[in-house]
């Protein structure tokens, strides 16, 4: 493998993924009914750019641990520093990923918020239906157009009904669908970094921090290849990772929910990322292994 086990002949981090944002008066425009999800659905968008943050400030914490560290002059410490930083690093990768694994659960969210969405026209259209009739019974109950309005009443409820059971049927569904692959990606990362941080503990002890009066030297560093077999178990360990999760179970079955996703999504796209993408991420196999080798650029 062409790989250079050092935080420092790494390029300067890239800015990450630029997430286009835009303060609108968009959530007032919703739908009543899909109003309070559309404003958890942006929030889980600035959450997810916090992970992204964290994620930029690990990688340059850990640069800045290996720069200091090498500015010391100290064989052991000028080592192990650069090692520290290339888990550091690592973790923050994790952090990225975690945001692009939220993505994909946001995108699903997107789906019930599109189905409310749907259902509110039918809701009006039945409450209008009513008051009408209950209006024209009270200023003129013999009207003739009462009977067409009753008429008229009977179909806009069968219509809401077919609508409220397609979204209680998408709510239950997605809502599993979006926590799995929500649930499943946190514990990817605290495994994941788990195993950085174990490793990363290893290395400590490779510093002889044995006091040493003036005048005295300290015996010559000579740990440089245990430090890095340290790094190159760590990298196997997250090669071999695999999810360990209890499956959720679904007995959802696919059915037309007369529901035209691409034309809300226009009508009430999400400006403030264009990063989102769809999930297509099946109940029970939520996150896909998404292990990175601890591996640097070449300079």
């Amino acid at each position: 493998m062409n790989r250079n086990m050092s935080i420092r002949s790494r390029k300067e981090p890239s800015g990450g993924r630029h997430r286009f944002t835009m303060s609108t008066f968009r959530g007032m425009q919703q739908p009543e009914l899909s109003r309070k999800l559309s404003r958890l659905i942006k929030s889980e968008n600035s959450a997810i750019g916090a992970h992204e943050t964290a994620g930029r400030e690990r990688a340059a914490i850990a640069a800045a641990l290996s720069d200091w560290g090498e500015s010391t002059e100290d064989d052991a410490v000028s080592d192990i520093s650069d090692k520290l930083g290339v888990m550091l690093s690592e973790i923050g990768e994790q952090e990225d990923i975690f945001a692009q694994n939220l993505e994909d659960y946001r995108g699903v969210l997107k789906h019930i918020r599109n189905m409310e969405a749907s259902v509110q026209p039918s809701r009006d259209q039945r409450q209008k239906v009513t008051d009408e009739i209950a209006k024209l019974k009270y200023k003129d109950p013999t009207s003739t157009r009462l009977t067409t309005l009753e008429h008229e009443l009977v179909r806009a409820e069968a219509q809401n009904l077919v609508a409220e059971a397609q979204l209680s049927n998408t709510t239950r569904t997605k809502l599993k669908e979006a926590f799995d692959i929500h649930t499943a990606a946190i514990i990817e990362r605290a495994e994941k970094q788990i195993i950085l941080a174990r490793h990363a503990r290893r290395l400590l002890n490779y510093i002889d921090d044995s006091p040493v009066v003036p005048g005295d030297t300290r015996q010559a560093y000579d740990h440089e290849f245990d430090a890095r077999q340290v790094l190159e178990d760590a990298e196997a360990d997250l090669r071999a990772w695999e999810p360990t999760l209890e499956p959720i179970s679904s007995s959802a079955v696919d059915v037309p929910t007369h529901v035209n996703d691409s034309r809300l999504d226009e009508r009430e796209q999400d400006t403030e990322s264009v990063a989102a993408g769809p999930s297509g991420v099946a109940v029970g196999n939520a996150v896909p292994s998404s292990s990175k080798q601890l591996e640097e650029p070449v300079a």
